[in-house]
Parts: C-alpha cells; structure tokens; sequence
C-alpha cells in the first residue's frame, strides 16, 4: 500500500518516547486525535471515546495494532512533542490537503464557531 500524504509528513515527527514504552505507534495517535478534535472531541477522555466508538471505522486507515490508546497514554504523548516541530507538520499536512482541490473546503459551521471561539484544551495547552 502506497504511503498516504499524512504518513510522509507526519513520518518526519520526532516520536520523544523510548522504544520499549511503544505500544501505540505514533501515527495513530496523532491520526485519531486530530480526527476526534475536528469531530468535537475537547479532552483526552473524549478522544479515547470516540476512537472506541469508531474501532472499525478507523481501523480503515490506522493501524492501531494494540486498539485505541487510553486517555492517559494520549495526553501523556502528546506533552511530550515538540509543538514547533508539530505545528509544522500539521501546516504542512493542511497545505497539502489544500492543494488538492480548488475550491473552498466547507466545516461546518457549528464546529468552526466552537473551535473559534474555545480552542481544544488538550491541544492548546499542550502541543501549542
């Protein structure tokens, strides 16, 4: 299977944990997280939720050899990226996603306002 545009920018991320601490891989975390924050998700809790509720679905795309992380894996990962070195991949992985289409990609409204005016805790206060 060909690598997925996500796969090659994000592959670049330095992942800080130790070997032997990997159960998840790192991929599927960041994939699952960012899908349960566009969806809503706006804590740790919430994204373990939603990964479980979803399974099937996101085993579509993501690995997730191990099942879905629990919240204290997720959160526990995530305060120990390096936000500079995330933002650039997710800017880089939104601009790539932009360019495949010329036309004005719409997010609901609802979402947009949340979003807008209450950024999701667990990324603001701990990847940005």
């Amino acid at each position: 299977m060909a690598e997925s545009k996500f796969s090659i920018i994000f592959g670049d991320l330095t992942d800080p944990r130790v070997d032997r601490t990997k159960r998840h891989k790192l991929l599927d975390i960041i994939g699952l997280t960012i899908i349960a924050v566009l969806c809503g998700a706006d804590n740790w809790v919430e994204v373990e939720e939603f990964g479980e509720i979803r399974a099937d679905w996101l085993r579509t795309f993501l690995e997730l050899p191990n099942g879905i992380p629990s919240h204290d894996t997720l959160g526990r990962v995530f305060s120990m990226i390096d936000g500079a070195e995330f933002e650039r991949c997710f800017m880089e992985w939104i601009r790539q996603l932009a360019g495949l289409t010329s036309k004005v990609i719409a997010v609901d409204k609802a979402i947009a306002s949340y979003f807008s005016r209450k950024p999701p805790k667990m990324i603001r206060n701990q990847v940005f």
